[in-house]
């Protein structure tokens, strides 16, 4: 009967060391009173050779050949978190879900590498707080609004979603995760007044539009179709800022975002480097497979973060090609720890 790896190693273990030593057994754990279960990468097919506590907190089933739910699951009243990530469950397997009311204080459900075409029905988990539906073929986020609006963590990356919708009522959200979708705009983000990072990397937007939004601390709009950055001006509390992979020619909007730490604008259209010499706080700078002609003026245009700036990537660009380019940044930026691939003591 398979319990969790760790249990049968640690009685493995024991057992090694009572033939060494002539110890009495020591009594083991009753595996009916665990909290924990983990059962990645076992490949099962189903939960038959498996018992399953009433007392589970936590039940792992990632990495298996599940394409069923076995029913005992409903009866785990403790449950708070539920990983079926990486098996082959579909839209119809995962329908029980949706009547097992025992389960109602569940507040992590990961579906994600699935084979779901549809957000699956969440609506009895009053206490969700992290929602995983990752890399399956989703063609809609219709089915959202019924999803509890504890949520703090939703993702939905790795999709066919063409849309954000059925989100106005996240008020609690922190994390939303749509990249690798078929998204164009912006839209309906602005009840999202928790979140803190948005990650919309590899879809198909021409603008940015936070809504208004002011909290956010990391925003991910990588391999877009963005060809201005005019749009985060407002979002004074942005730490991190990835804009890589885009069709952008200048950089600007940037001034008023002191706390910016790391800032990606690499593979871009960039021909200088704009608007973040008032940025104290800036500790990673990727500028790498640009236009950037000249290490001219780069001290002034980072005059701000001259003390604080540990890494920076130029790499790609024509200025790499100067004279003593390695040397020239190195005075310049006293503090430097990184120039492209460099890493110095």
């Amino acid at each position: 009967m398979i319990i969790t790896s760790e249990l049968a190693m640690e009685k493995e273990k024991m057992d090694l060391k009572d033939e060494a030593n002539g110890e009495e057994e020591e009594e083991e754990e009753d595996p009916s009173s665990s909290t924990l279960l983990d059962l990645t990468s076992y490949q099962l097919h189903d939960l038959d050779s498996v018992e399953l506590p009433l007392t589970l907190t936590e039940l792992d089933l990632t990495s298996n050949r599940l394409s069923t739910l076995d029913p005992r699951i409903q009866h785990l009243s403790l449950l708070n978190k539920l990983s079926l990530r990486q098996n082959l469950i579909t839209d119809d397997a995962v329908l029980p879900l949706s009547s097992w009311t025992s389960l109602s204080q569940l507040q992590e459900l990961v579906l994600r590498d699935n084979h779901l075409k549809k957000i699956p029905d969440v609506t009895i988990f009053k206490k969700l707080l992290v929602f995983d539906v990752s890399f399956n073929e989703i063609t809609s986020l219709h089915g959202l609004s019924s999803v509890s609006n504890t949520l703090k963590e939703l993702y939905v990356s790795k999709n066919e979603v063409p849309k954000i919708e059925e989100i106005h009522h996240f008020h609690q959200l922190s994390i939303l995760e749509l990249g690798s979708n078929k998204l164009r705009v912006m839209e309906n983000l602005q009840n999202l007044t928790n979140l803190e990072e948005l990650w919309l990397g590899r879809n198909r937007i021409k603008v940015i539009n936070l809504c208004g939004l002011k909290c956010i601390k990391k925003i991910s709009l990588q391999s877009n179709r963005l060809t201005t950055m005019t749009g985060l001006e407002g979002c004074i509390a942005l730490e991190e800022l990835y804009l890589s992979h885009n069709g952008i020619s200048k950089m600007e909007g940037l001034s008023s975002l002191v706390n910016l730490r790391v800032l990606d604008v690499s593979s871009n259209k960039l021909t200088s480097i704009d608007d973040i010499q008032n940025l104290m706080q800036l500790e990673d700078l990727w500028l790498n497979d640009n236009q950037i002609e000249s290490l001219e003026g780069i001290s002034e245009a980072v005059a701000g973060s001259k003390e604080k700036l540990t890494t920076i990537y130029l790499e790609k660009n024509p200025c790499a090609k100067s004279p003593n380019y390695t040397a020239v940044l190195r005075e310049i930026f006293p503090n430097i720890q990184q120039i492209d691939s460099n890493v110095f003591s």
